[in-house]
């Protein structure tokens, strides 16, 4: 496995499994449009990340997985953008986090893609 693919997974499956581990932080950021519980939602995408972990992982989905992956990072920017206008009047380190993370999302996606190829 490249180490694209790789660091790729790793990411993705750290952050599944943080979202069942602990996922009060990632309940906050659920937009307030979808649907149900917010609980609900966290654990939903912590199931999809972990299942594109695999498939970034294993070679013969790794093209499809890595196609997930890029759609998934696309999927939760509305969460990101949710986070960072709740976080525009806190301190100016969760406020450099929120922020931080929505151009964060452009390399990740490029990343994901490039692993798709």
């Amino acid at each position: 496995m490249s180490k694209d693919a790789a660091g790729l997974a790793g990411l993705l499956a750290t952050t599944g499994v943080l979202h069942f581990l602990a996922p009060k932080p990632f309940d906050g950021i659920v937009p307030r449009s979808l649907p149900g519980s917010p609980r609900t939602w966290t654990y939903l995408s912590g199931v999809a990340e972990l299942a594109v972990a695999a498939a970034v992982a294993h070679p013969r989905t790794r093209r499809a997985g890595g196609l997930a992956a890029a759609a998934l990072f696309v999927a939760v920017f509305p969460a990101n953008v949710k986070m960072a206008a709740d976080w525009r009047h806190a301190s100016p380190a969760k406020r450099a986090v929120a922020f931080g993370r929505l151009p964060l999302q452009a390399p990740l996606i490029a990343w994901a893609l490039r692993v798709a190829r």
